[in-house]
């Protein structure tokens, strides 16, 4: 087992990476391509890049401090519970952010021929700075708790097996489970994965209902540029419903997981969840960064001041 050790944090740092510059590419390509006139989209994106880059960072940084320095953590207790929270708490705001995102791009979608260009709720940016406020206060509120739950826990992993951090969020198994553990770790998974899952499947299947029911359009008077704001918007839903896609896929497998596996009977359970987490954290920022054409070519250059 402990052959694996060095390949899996390879691989933990390399996704990592590639997480990190994603997501720091999408803020700054956001930031400068629309700094007078950020709307509630790319409100959006930021905050979920923004909470995608707090989960990395923190994890990461705390991934290096424990295996060059694993004998300073005196105060192992709270220190232990203060990555917990800071991940989970990343992890949530994420998850609600993607929610956001899947609900705003259906409410566009729905009924735009009759509406034409009247706006929708979270269309104004005070709608969608309360709705990120919220999601922010709510993914705080779901991360709380780990102060309070019981510090036993199932066996040490074997990748940070000097301390005494479990690396189980809820601690919680089949063989030892307090009843704050299990209330907290059922309504965890009922508020912030199965829920978030099952709304944007729902908001996805309307999402392609509508753009399955256009495949005839009408080019508008005015011609090309409206023709391409329409292949403009295409190319966005297309990049939302994949990333809307990812995040099925993923948070589906560890639901999945989460019901069925116990954490001491499989000792790569941290490892499989971080792949799970960060698989959505490190790539979506890529998709709808080149969805959204925040990726392309005259953005580096123009990021890099590069003539």
């Amino acid at each position: 087992m402990e052959g694996f050790v060095v390949p899996l944090l390879g691989l933990r740092v390399f996704i990592s990476c590639i997480g990190l510059v994603g997501n720091v590419f999408l803020i700054v390509a956001i930031m400068q391509a629309k700094v007078n006139r950020v709307k509630s989209f790319e409100l959006f994106l930021l905050g979920l890049a923004a909470a995608n880059l707090e989960e990395i960072l923190i994890v990461t940084v705390f991934d290096i401090v424990l295996i060059f320095r694993p004998s300073s953590y005196g105060v192992r207790a709270w220190s232990c519970r203060s990555l917990k929270f800071l991940t989970k708490f990343g992890e949530v705001t994420s998850i609600l952010f993607t929610v956001l995102i899947s609900i705003f791009r259906q409410q566009k979608l729905r009924d735009a021929c009759k509406r034409a260009n009247l706006p929708i709720y979270l269309d104004g940016v005070r709608s969608a700075w309360a709705m990120s406020s919220v999601c922010v206060l709510l993914a705080a509120l779901m991360s709380l708790p780990v102060f309070a739950i019981e510090p036993e826990g199932p066996a040490e992993n074997v990748t940070r097996n000097a301390t005494s951090c479990l690396l189980d969020f809820f601690q919680c198994s089949d063989t030892y489970c307090p009843v704050l553990n299990a209330v907290y770790k059922y309504l965890f998974l009922l508020v912030c994965n199965l829920l978030p899952l099952v709304v944007v499947t729902v908001t996805g299947c309307l999402i392609m209902a509508v753009l399955l029911g256009q495949r005839t359009t009408v080019t508008p008077a005015g011609g090309v540029s409206g023709k391409s704001k329409g292949s403009s918007l295409h190319r966005s839903t297309v990049a939302v419903l994949a990333a809307m896609g990812l995040f099925q896929l993923d948070w589906t497998l560890y639901l999945i997981l989460q019901l069925t596996v116990d954490p001491t009977e499989f000792p790569f359970w941290a490892e499989v969840e971080f792949f799970i987490s960060f698989s959505y954290t490190s790539f979506s920022p890529y998709v709808y960064g080149i969805g959204n054409n925040l990726f392309s070519l005259k953005t580096f250059r123009d990021m890099f001041k590069l003539r």
